[in-house]
């Protein structure tokens, strides 16, 4: 049998004016009975707010205690250390002579002594200092006078030493095209660059005199080292060709063939006899130097590997590439030790300090510096360069040269981060002004000497001002307001 069906009243529909209006109604009905006044203020409840409010604001600041005057008899007396600070009223007003202390606040303890003037008295317990200041002052008076006893916390960023600015002092012409490479000789007598001319030339330190021209590679030559263990110097370009010369013959004696496009970035192994490069088929190869072979290819960056150095200890080999990221390789296992994601563009240039356990890498992003051996993130240098940032190199006295695309050469104090001197790099006459890039730098062995290999086809050289001083070129420092974390 059916269960019998019960109607369901229909349900009226309402706007959703009505509807808020009828809420509004209710709301008035339960709280507010008589509509047309406001309630009656609550004492009870307007004290409880005003005392929160006062705690809240000056929960540091307590009335003084008035004291008896102290009797003549007693001036002989010595009184105990005391640091507080009773800051007198202006000049004309009676009420501060008589029980202005009674309203007076006290602005709590305060570390620092101030030197007091004339008429003003120490009052308070040793050890901390009290700063007494009169009721009947203004306001704006009273902010005044406490910010100026507040103490100032220190910077905690490192103060910049002082660098003799550099100076151009010669440029050296030979090249038909962009030089885009330079390396020394581990004895300092002489250095070899290598162009888009397909050359490498040989350059004596001293004079800036060419001593001999190397033929051998099809297209620009991007990578050189010179060995400190052998009388070899290393080459690679963009004929993806690696070329070992023997410099008592001055021929090529090795060549190492592997690289699917062209070769970038060449290092040498300070204690082992093994070559790393790095180029556009985005992988770094291990070659062992005596018998050609590839020990390992280093593969995992997504981009072309444009930057690679190379220590004797763990991490061994560190490379840059156009994908944003920097690795650090195991070159026992040829794996990833790890990955450092902090730039946001192509890391282009890094350099590794001579002393410290650390090394810097610069994109157009930022210029960041890292500890090793676990690649911690230290800080960023102060200011941005603004440009491509081709080279950077740094000496054992913490100056760091940056080189961008637009000629602009910045140095750095390594330990601060502080650029303390900007400049720009001349054009050699007959050059585009667009021809004022910065493809390569490289200091000498005692770091005395820069040589920068630019994009009018020249080679400059560089070194420190002399007659500078720190009061002729005082540094322009201020320290960071914010750090940034990243």
């Amino acid at each position: 049998m059916p269960a019998p069906t019960t109607e369901i009243e229909p349900i009226e529909a309402q706007s959703l004016k009505k509807l808020s209006l009828k809420s509004l109604k209710r709301s008035l009905e339960l709280f507010s009975p008589v509509h047309g006044q406001f309630p009656p203020p609550d004492p009870e409840a307007k004290q409880i707010r005003l005392s929160h409010k006062m705690k809240v604001a000056f929960g540091g600041v307590e009335p003084v205690v008035s004291q008896p005057p102290r009797q003549p008899d007693r001036i002989n007396e010595q009184p105990g250390p005391s640091n507080a600070l009773a800051l007198a009223a202006p000049e004309g007003s009676k009420s501060t002579q008589k029980g202005a202390t009674e309203s007076a606040i006290v602005v709590g303890p305060t570390l620092l002594r101030p030197i007091l003037p004339k008429g003003l008295n120490y009052t308070g317990s040793s050890g901390k200092s009290t700063t007494i200041i009169p009721a009947n002052v203004s306001s704006y008076q009273r902010n005044l006078s406490t910010a100026a006893l507040m103490e100032r916390i220190p910077s905690r960023w490192p103060r910049p030493e002082w660098h003799a600015p550099w100076k151009n002092y010669r440029v050296i012409q030979g090249h038909l095209g962009w030089v885009r490479s330079v390396a020394f000789d581990p004895s300092n007598e002489w250095f070899c660059t290598g162009s888009a001319d397909r050359t490498i030339k040989i350059w004596d330190v001293a004079t800036g005199v060419l001593k001999l021209t190397l033929t051998g590679h099809i297209e620009q030559v991007r990578g050189l080292a010179v060995s400190n263990r052998h009388t070899y110097m290393f080459s690679a370009g963009d004929d993806k060709q690696v070329k070992c010369w023997d410099l008592e013959q001055n021929k090529v004696i090795r060549s190492y063939h592997g690289h699917l496009s062209g070769v970038y970035c060449l290092a040498l192994h300070p204690t082992l006899d093994v070559l790393l490069t790095g180029g556009r088929d985005s992988v770094c190869r291990v070659w062992d130097i005596r018998t050609k072979m590839q020990i390992f290819a280093l593969s995992g960056h997504d981009n072309t590997v444009c930057s690679v150095f190379t220590r004797p200890t763990d991490p061994q080999v560190v490379t840059g590439s156009h994908d944003t990221t920097i690795k650090f390789w195991d070159l026992r296992y040829g794996k990833t030790m790890s990955t450092l994601t902090h730039h946001k563009k192509s890391v282009r240039a890094m350099t590794l300090h001579p002393k410290e356990n650390a090394f810097a890498s610069a994109s157009a992003d930022n210029t960041k510096k890292f500890s090793l051996p676990k690649g911690e993130f230290c800080h960023n240098m102060l200011s941005q360069q603004k440009t491509i940032i081709n080279a950077m190199a740094v000496n054992e006295d913490g100056v760091m040269v940056t080189g961008g695309d637009n000629g602009s050469i910045w140095f750095w104090d390594w330990k601060s981060g502080h650029s303390f001197q900007q400049s720009e790099t001349i054009v050699q006459p007959g050059s585009l002004e667009s021809e004022a890039g910065i493809y390569a730098a490289c200091y000498d062995n005692t770091g005395s000497r820069l040589v920068t290999c630019e994009a009018d086809k020249t080679i400059k050289m560089w070194k420190e001002d002399e007659n500078a001083t720190p009061e002729t070129h005082p540094i322009n420092f201020k320290p960071p307001k914010e750090i940034r974390r990243f």
